[in-house]
């Protein structure tokens, strides 16, 4: 690898990032203007759009040749019937990356609970997507204990073939999480969730196009980001510095980012551009 990278392997994990975004209106045109068809885009299940805005951007920027990643989320789907139609909607457009959560619905629209539920019907449909990417909680979940998240993540390893950690913060919290999760035996590898260099101002701006009652719920979640992101002891430029130098040790099977991009795609790609060119420290 050239030196004119900061390291060879940040390069490697900052080259294999990809993106999530939310299917608001304007989103398919804000991806394909600033952002290199490379780079996977995650589509957000939103529970005040339902399921049709995730999966009609998907179609929209997979046909634009994107390889597109939308997050089916369990408590948003009816059932196995639904979910046939899903994979055959999604299947036909050449989609070959999903990602499973729980999803926020309170009650669940049918009969998925839990992330493991739909995992199970995908593998009685045959597996029918090449990569199933489930979520690891490095930061506490805000609504379920730990012991629970570390369970369902055992219980689910075998239907999966990727973790997406939830947004992180801290380097030395991460390294401590992901080195528990290994010594479990979940040997999955892992995109570490971590927010772009967004202002809280743009994030407050997100939160005014997705719907009142989308944005109530945006602004409560994201609270605590806010004032994260906004603290001085936080650069995403430092976060996956040190991550990367983690990612040497092999047993950890870090493989690349999943950044929170709170749809500003042209901000974030901006600053991975700006991380690839970088030269080299002397």
């Amino acid at each position: 690898m050239s030196n004119t990278y900061p390291s060879s392997r940040l390069h490697d994990l900052i080259a294999h990032s990809r993106y999530e975004v939310m299917p608001t209106a304007k989103i398919v045109d804000q991806v394909t203007q600033h952002v290199p068809t490379e780079v996977p885009i995650t589509i957000t299940a939103a529970q005040g759009k339902g399921l049709e805005a995730t999966l009609s951007t998907t179609v929209d920027l997979a046909r634009l040749g994107y390889r597109v990643v939308p997050h089916l989320a369990a408590r948003m789907i009816h059932g196995r019937t639904e979910l046939e139609e899903i994979v055959a909607r999604l299947t036909a457009e050449g989609i070959t990356s999903v990602f499973v959560p729980a999803g926020d619905a309170t009650p669940p629209v049918g009969d998925y609970v839990q992330a493991l539920d739909l995992l199970r019907d995908l593998d009685a449909l045959g597996r029918p997507f090449t990569h199933v990417g489930i979520t690891g909680y490095p930061e506490s979940h805000p609504t379920i204990d730990d012991d629970v998240t570390i369970q369902a993540m055992w219980d689910k390893r075998q239907y999966a073939t990727h973790l997406v950690s939830n947004m992180t913060f801290s380097d030395e919290h991460f390294s401590q999480w992901i080195e528990r999760v290994r010594r479990r035996g979940v040997t999955l590898p892992v995109l570490v969730g971590v927010p772009g260099p967004v202002e809280r101002a743009k994030l407050l701006r997100m939160a005014t196009v997705i719907g009142v009652g989308e944005s109530m719920r945006f602004l409560k979640k994201q609270r605590s980001i806010f004032a994260r992101i906004a603290a001085p002891g936080f650069h995403p430029d430092k976060f996956v510095t040190r991550v990367s130098a983690l990612s040497a040790e092999p047993n950890l099977a870090i493989e690349g980012f999943h950044v929170f991009t709170f749809n500003q795609v042209d901000v974030i790609e901006a600053w991975r551009q700006r991380l690839l060119a970088a030269p080299a420290p002397r």
